[in-house]
């Protein structure tokens, strides 16, 4: 039975990234789990891999202390060690520089093998590999993806925060649909009946009266029978709200936001995005806008026959992307089209103050101005079939003076597709949850 060394006092001196040839014949430790184990004559090559990159240990018999020896014999790939011993230059070294070891603490030992290689070949389908998720993440590729998220996620934030947005968090438990509809996640709370929340939407709404520009960076559930390569179940939205604007105005802050976001990326994220064999088209501002209307017509010239006031689908927009590749807004939906919020424009109340945002064929954000009338929100309500008692927690706050506003919801998941140009959303997402999948 292989013996299972203590951590202890032993902590980590160095990471891969921060070995170099400049560091030859200081002590380190470092500490990984074994991608592989390279015999050659009287030498063992021991690559070590953290979550930054590899470490090469260099094992010699005669050289190598015995202790030190005995413990490589004991290890199989992904074991998990510590190594405390003196940094050597070599060329062809990852980094340029090995580890000889003088000491080694075996801290965990893999018992089996994962059922297909992480580090090359051909991969199984991502399903299999969900099964294994948090293993399968030591992939350099995946490792790439969830680097270049955290990097997207700090973009966002650092835009959002600098133009005097305050971040905010918002119940995921709410006792009634946000937007209407079925497609919600029934919970019991205690002995109530209660919904996953679809979007912090009238939350949000609620809070431009104390702080007036405010955004959440949050889970958003949809009971959604579909499953799709751009759909999930669960998913993180970038929801933004503003006080005193107009839809016109936050499409402007949207669009500044995917620009800041994926310059940010294309500059911090080289390595990463080396790794995945892509570049970052950093779109030119302004967006191109079109109306409903002209999207409309459009089809009708390519001989799609989506009637005006229906929805466009997703081999419609197909169309459109062949002609807008790149980021575009569809402004003015037919009022009916969107949530009971999304305020009609006074001159055509046909014509909602709204847009969604492509980026191609695929949807990323929509948005609009909201009703700050309570009248009106009441009569919309009603219109679409729904209860105003059941909004009237919210409903009851418009009587205290509720400011003209606007925002937007956008998905984090689907704009790291496009940054990535990854197909599959799951791809993208640490543990995605759809249809078929509660776990891992």
């Amino acid at each position: 039975m292989v013996k299972i060394d203590e951590l202890g006092d032993w902590r980590r001196t160095h990471r891969s990234v921060n070995l170099s040839p400049k560091l030859e014949g200081q002590q380190v430790t470092v500490m990984g789990w074994v991608s592989s184990i390279r015999r050659q004559g009287g030498i063992i090559f021991l690559i070590l891999q953290d979550s930054e990159g590899v470490v090469q240990v260099t094992v010699k018999t005669g050289k190598t202390p015995e202790s030190v020896l005995k413990r490589v014999e004991t290890l199989t790939p992904h074991s998990v060690v510590a190594v405390k011993g003196k940094v050597k230059a070599i060329d062809k070294a990852p980094n340029g520089a090995e580890v000889s070891p003088e000491e080694m603490r075996v801290l965990n030992v893999a018992t089996k093998t994962p059922p297909f290689s992480l580090f090359g070949g051909e991969l199984p389908n991502i399903d299999k590999r969900l099964d294994i998720r948090s293993l399968e993440l030591r992939r350099p590729k995946a490792q790439a993806i969830f680097r270049i998220r955290h990097t997207a996620l700090a973009a966002i934030r650092d835009f959002l925060s600098s133009t005097g947005h305050l971040e905010v968090q918002t119940s995921k438990i709410i006792a009634s649909a946000t937007e209407g509809g079925a497609s919600l996640f029934p919970v019991l709370y205690y002995d109530k009946e209660a919904f996953l929340v679809q979007s912090p939407q009238l939350y949000k709404e609620q809070l431009t009266m104390s702080f007036e520009k405010v955004f959440e960076i949050g889970p958003v559930f949809r009971a959604e029978p579909s499953r799709t390569l751009r759909h999930l179940a669960e998913i993180i939205s970038i929801d933004v709200e503003e006080a005193y604007v107009s839809y016109t105005d936050v499409m402007e802050t949207l669009e500044k936001l995917v620009h800041h976001t994926m310059k940010t990326v294309a500059e911090k994220c080289k390595s990463e995005l080396k790794e995945l064999g892509v570049e970052v088209e950093i779109p030119k501002l302004p967006f191109k806008r079109l109306t409903y209307t002209e999207v409309i017509d459009i089809l009708h010239d390519a001989g799609d026959r989506t009637a005006w006031g229906e929805d466009i689908s997703t081999a419609a927009t197909k169309k459109i992307s062949e002609i807008y590749p790149s980021f575009y807004f569809i402004t003015d939906w037919p009022t009916d089209a969107k949530p009971f919020y999304i305020k009609p424009r006074t001159d055509k109340p046909e014509i909602s103050e709204s847009f969604d945002l492509m980026k191609g064929s695929l949807e990323i954000s929509s948005g609009g101005t909201r009703l700050s009338s309570k009248k009106l929100l009441t009569k919309r309500l009603k219109e679409q079939g729904l209860k105003p008692r059941t909004f009237e927690y919210h409903l009851k706050l418009f009587d205290y003076g509720m400011p003209p506003h606007a925002g937007f919801g956008m998905g984090l998941d689907r704009l790291m597709m496009i940054i990535t140009k990854e197909e599959n959303i799951r791809e993208v997402t640490l543990f995605p949850r759809d249809r078929l999948r509660l776990s891992p």
